[in-house]
């Protein structure tokens, strides 16, 4: 079996922080020590001065295939994750035809076989009617259940009331779910159609209001207390829906939230310079709710944070305002943002491991990943915190060709990142050696 040895890192897992040598054989890590002694064909990595991780678990990105592969596929936009330092995707069902079938789910496992160089996992997409195809959902498989509680068209908008309470009282797995209150959404649009206001960038956080957000989230919160459902509240963007959530560490929470890279970095004042780049749902928002999100890290009442990778073409952006579409690419520099927060003191590089590695393990039951341990599978990235990555559209990895980043230098650098043991970029190029594999959940 191949065998690699990275020596003389600084290892984060568990809240701990020591220098030690990581020695993977095959697809795991087999041992952990302040000195390991190479043996006859060992890869020797010296890694001294670099920070050891567990890769990064994403458990919301929206690679668009089947249907929307002129924005992105799962082997383009597993590449620039990868390159960002993420290991592990967990992929949504808003493609054409939406994923609201387990037949429709399970050619999704079929791609990702063929194509991801991160491993994977896909939702099902929840209808107002769909519910035998929820209930055969493969708790040990299927990573969730995918609601989109008045934000979404056709099909995958579920607000009927009745249909609601089902998913809720019927679901086999993790719920997770999108959470804006559409009839609020609707009636603030008419008010500006009634006095005559074209809205603009600037207007989006208003249109999709924190009163729309609250609205729902407490809906969705409510529901699950109501039939004890499992239940996960994706990119929480207001200061209003944190009281909804538990401090405290996730262990045994039924109800957990989310924060995405993006809200925990833009705020309203980026529109007037980043326009529809940064148009997303749910809205970025003010700055003081952006401040609120990064101190609920600190009381657990943001468990996660996750990427919401959704990227559109360049020209399909370039249009006005109401009629662009929302999402940005960002899984290849997810964990560079939020390294740039801990060298500015806005979180600990403890807190970043706990949020994007552990956590997801914890919530959804991930086997054997998220942590630095002997028998796990080796996904890990390899990190330096006194490099520079400077971004711009021309050096993005993204199908699409074009960053919400471009102009940014982060403070660090991805110089590795291995799945299933390995190496698949050595911080420069991505290696296409196929090691991926399709997440497994024990609950």
């Amino acid at each position: 079996m191949k065998a690699t040895l990275i020596k003389n890192s600084t290892l984060f897992n568990e809240g701990k922080e020591f220098v030690a040598d990581l020695r993977i054989v095959g697809q795991r890590i087999e041992e952990i020590a302040s000195d390991i002694s190479a043996k006859e064909n060992d890869q020797v990595i010296d890694a001294e001065g670099l920070w050891l991780l567990p890769g990064m678990i994403d458990d919301q990105v929206h690679f668009r295939e089947p249907g929307l592969t002129h924005k992105g596929n799962i082997a383009s936009e597993s590449r620039a994750a990868v390159a960002g330092g993420i290991t592990s995707f967990m992929e949504m069902p808003n493609v054409d035809p939406s994923t609201t079938t387990i037949e429709a789910l399970e050619n999704k496992f079929k791609l990702g076989e063929q194509n991801a160089l991160a491993n994977y996992s896909f939702y099902l997409g929840a209808t107002e009617d769909n519910l035998e195809q929820i209930k055969r959902l493969d708790v040990s498989r299927h990573c969730g259940v995918k609601v989109f509680m008045g934000a979404s068209t056709g099909d995958l908008l579920v607000e009927a009331p009745q249909a609601l309470d089902a998913i809720f009282r019927e679901s086999p797995t993790l719920i997770v779910t999108h959470c804006e209150s559409g009839p609020i959404m609707q009636q603030k649009l008419i008010e500006y159609r009634e006095a005559g206001i074209t809205p603009t960038i600037q207007d989006h956080p208003k249109l999709r209001s924190v009163e729309a957000c609250y609205a729902s989230s407490s809906y969705a919160v409510g529901l699950a207390k109501k039939f004890n459902s499992q239940l996960h509240v994706l990119h929480i963007t207001t200061e209003k829906e944190l009281s909804l959530f538990e401090p405290g560490p996730i262990e045994n929470k039924n109800i957990t939230a989310e924060a995405c890279v993006h809200h925990l970095w833009f705020s309203e004042e980026d529109y007037a310079d980043r326009g529809n780049m940064i148009k997303c749902n749910p809205a970025i928002k003010s700055a003081s709710d952006r401040a609120a999100l990064i101190q609920a890290l600190n009381t657990g009442q943001i468990d996660i944070i996750a990427t919401d990778h959704a990227p559109h073409t360049w020209e399909e952006k370039q249009v006005e305002y109401i009629k662009a579409p929302a999402g940005l690419p960002l899984v290849e520099h997810a964990l560079l943002t939020l390294m740039d927060h801990v060298k500015n003191q806005r979180m600990t590089i403890q807190q970043v491991v706990e949020k994007v590695c552990h956590n997801p393990a914890i919530r959804y039951g991930i086997v054997e990943r998220g942590y630095l341990r002997e028998g796990y599978f080796a996904d890990l990235v390899l990190v330096d915190p006194n490099a520079n990555t400077p971004v711009s559209h021309e050096n993005c990895r993204y199908h699409c060709g074009w960053t919400p980043f471009d102009g940014h230098t982060f403070s660090s650098k991805i110089r590795s990142t291995w799945v299933n043991g390995t190496q698949v970029f050595d911080g420069e190029n991505l290696i296409e050696e196929n090691s991926a594999m399709e997440l497994r959940f024990a609950r």
